[in-house]
């Protein structure tokens, strides 16, 4: 099970992103000369990555450790979650 420290920490990075594509949306200008298929998988990409980073580094933080495979499992099942919620923001920028 996830430490609540970095759930809650996870959550509000979702939070953040979902709340806050402007960030994204610069990051996509900027490297607009890099060829993408999806612009909105690319955004997607982009956004899930920053939900990952902080999952990492919180648990490194608060933990003093890499996160166990149940704990990157249950990272996995808020993303899938919430998935739908920041691809919506996403399209809304």
């Amino acid at each position: 099970m996830i430490d609540a420290r970095v759930k809650k920490a996870v959550l509000g990075k979702i939070d953040e992103t979902v709340s806050n594509t402007g960030e994204i949306k610069k990051i996509q200008e900027n490297l607009g000369h890099i060829p993408v298929d999806n612009r909105d998988d690319f955004a997607f990409g982009i956004a899930i990555g920053r939900i990952y980073n902080s999952f990492h580094y919180q648990t490194r933080r608060a933990l003093k450790r890499n996160a166990t495979e149940a704990e990157f499992a249950e990272f996995l099942d808020i993303l899938a979650k919430k998935a739908g919620e920041i691809r919506q923001a996403l399209k809304q920028q």
